[in-house]
């Protein structure tokens, strides 16, 4: 899946994304809109990760998806 794919379908995804990162609030994954920049800045912030890690995750996230 790519990241245009998981914009179009925000709304479907934002689930899987706290399934993923439970402590991502739905304030949270509101205000990130499918926005990938977002999503690895609130996953550095909630997690302690350096932003490779994040974008790792998120990469990793998208190829199960």
């Amino acid at each position: 899946m790519n990241w245009d794919q998981v914009e179009g379908n925000w709304k479907i995804m934002k689930g899987k994304a706290k399934e993923k990162w439970g402590d991502l609030t739905d304030d949270d994954l509101d205000r990130i809109e499918g926005n990938r920049d977002q999503l690895e800045g609130q996953i550095q912030s909630r997690y302690g990760k350096s932003k490779d890690e994040a974008k790792k995750e998120v990469d990793s996230w998208l190829d199960g998806a």
